[in-house]
Parts: C-alpha cells; structure tokens; sequence
C-alpha cells in the first residue's frame, strides 16, 4: 500500500468519526438529564459494566466518573455472574454498555439488579433492544457505521460511547461544582496534583535556616550570613524584625564596581529595598511563575506583619517536582 493510501484511510477514519460524534447532539435529551439526575441522588457509587471493547471504554469512563467526583468501579459482566456482583449494593447505580443491547454476559445480570432494585442507566446503540428497555434511561450511542470498511470492528462506536461518558462526567463535575483543587485531591502523586496542591509553607525553608541581618550591621556580616546559609541573599530587618531589604549576590557586585568601601558599609548604605515577597499560603507554581517573571531564584517569605518568616528557592521547587 502506498503512503498516500495510508494517508487516505486515515483521514477517512477521523472525518467518520467525527461524524459520528456530531450526530450524537440529539441524544443529549431528557434521558441524558434523568441519567445525571439518577447519578447525582445515587448514595453509594456508580457501577460501570460492559463486555469486550465496550468493557475497555467503560473501565475509562469509570476511571473519568471517579477523578471527577462520582466515586466509580468498573465490573466485568463476567465475573459478576460468579462472584463479583456482591461487589454491588442497593445504594449504587449501574451503567450497562452494549452497542447492541443484547450482549449476552449483561443481559444474564439484569434480573440481579431488577432484583436488588438498583437503578439502570444503559449506553446503546439499539433503543428497542432488551437493555435499553429494562433501562430507567437509555443513552443513544447508535452510528450509520463502524469506521472498519467492513463494519465489523467496533470503531465509530466506541469513540461515540467514550465520548457519551466523557458528556456524562462532566456534566456531573460542573454540577456538584468540581474545582481544580478537588480534582488534585485524587490526583495527589502526579506532577497536576503538586501543581493545584503544593504551597509555600510546604517546601520552604524556614527558622534558623532564614538569612537575616540587621540594617546596621556591617557588610561582612552579611557576607557570612550568606556564606552560612547559602541560599546567595540575606534579609535586612530592622529591630522589630520587620523586613527592610535584601541583599544579594548580584548587590555584591554592584557594590565593588561602584568601589565602596566594603569595610566600613552597613547594610543600610547596601541593601536593596522594597524586595519581592510572597504569602506562604500561596501555590508553589505561582511562586514559580513570579520567580520566572522576575528573573530571580529565590524569594523571601513573609506574614501578616511583613516579618520574613521563610526563603523558597528555584532548588525547592524544582525538588518537589513542580516542573
């Protein structure tokens, strides 16, 4: 086959799923609402269940659900009917997924959960078939075609169904209200969780391990003071410990090409005044993007009282993996 064939079938592919995914619009209809209003009541946690490829999107949809704020599980048919479906209670609701409606491994369940009296949401491509009929609403995810030239392979199908659950799980997410910092929570090891979670306070240093001179104290102090702590700057405070300045590796070398003399400068006579100071409340990622902005590598932390009570530096936040 020549690579503009490939080039071909591949372009075919998207422009019929994307079809597909257009015509889906009508289906956003009051089952859909019932479907969110069901899941929304629901007291215990939405069962997701489906077999072979409708089982593969219906494990993501399930993982999408969760992540989003709808707790979720995926059962496999299968195993529910020896064992598994003790996994689900009264409280919970299920979404079946069948493209025909009459997968055989679901349909053997569907007494079980009549029985139990749980509410069912289907997700197929046949509204008269037997799960959509024992449904409490029915999903639409019927296409003209797969996008497989043979129409054998489920292709437009299961893009349609995944993108019918993504509907779903957003819809939910903005109506329970999900912020970004909800969605960290469950994401808390990946580098979004660090992101939306990690702040100042978390990753700065902090007591005796501040830089901190007086503003009349000599240069050569403050110069051991930096030497000491090594973050390249330390803190001028006043006698109540309020911050007056900075002073950093870079004033140092403003201070020799201007000649002054470095033996009897105080650090009034040096400093840098009004620095750049954060919250320790704030997110370790906008403390990045202030540092980026500034051209700088570290900022003082300070309260209420413009007292500094820590130093981030570029280190710390590359460390704790925010970047």
């Amino acid at each position: 086959m020549a690579t503009t064939d490939f080039i071909t079938s591949g372009i075919r592919t998207v422009e019929l799923e994307a079809q597909a995914v257009s015509a889906m619009l009508p289906g956003i209809n009051s089952d859909f609402s019932l479907a969110c209003e069901t899941i929304l009541a629901c007291e215990g946690r939405v069962v997701v269940t489906g077999m072979g490829k409708s089982g593969h999107i219906g494990n993501k949809i399930a993982a999408t659900l969760a992540s989003t704020g709808t707790p979720a599980f995926f059962v496999h048919p299968g195993e529910a009917s020896h064992g598994d479906l003790g996994m689900i209670t009264k409280n919970d609701v299920v979404i079946a997924i069948s493209n025909s409606g009459s997968t055989a491994e679901v349909i053997t369940i569907l007494p079980l959960i009549k029985r139990l009296g749980i509410p069912l949401i289907s997700m197929t491509g046949d509204p008269a078939s037997v799960l959509s009929q024992a449904a409490l609403a029915n999903l639409d995810v019927s296409v003209s075609s797969e996008a497989c030239p043979l129409n054998l392979a489920p292709t437009t199908s299961t893009t349609v169904t995944l993108v019918m659950g993504d509907a779903l799980a957003i819809a939910l997410l903005e109506s329970r209200g999900f912020s970004a910092e909800d969605f960290a929570f469950s994401h808390p090891g990946g580098a979004l969780g660090r992101n939306l979670l990690l702040r100042v306070e978390d990753i700065m240093h902090k007591d005796g391990e501040v830089p901190r001179v007086k503003a009349n104290q000599p240069l050569h102090d403050a110069l051991l003071e930096m030497t000491e702590k090594g973050f390249g700057m330390t803190t001028i405070v006043a006698e109540d410990n309020s911050l007056l300045g900075i002073f950093t590796d870079g004033d140092l070398r403003r201070v020799v090409d201007q000649k002054i003399d470095i033996t009897s400068a105080t650090m009034a006579d040096v400093m840098s005044a009004n620095p750049k100071t954060i919250s320790s409340s704030i997110l370790a990622a906008e403390a990045l993007n202030i540092m980026e902005n500034a051209t700088i590598t570290a900022l003082i932390v300070e309260d209420e009282n413009h007292h500094p009570i820590g130093v981030l530096h570029m280190h710390d936040i590359l460390r704790a993996g925010v970047v």
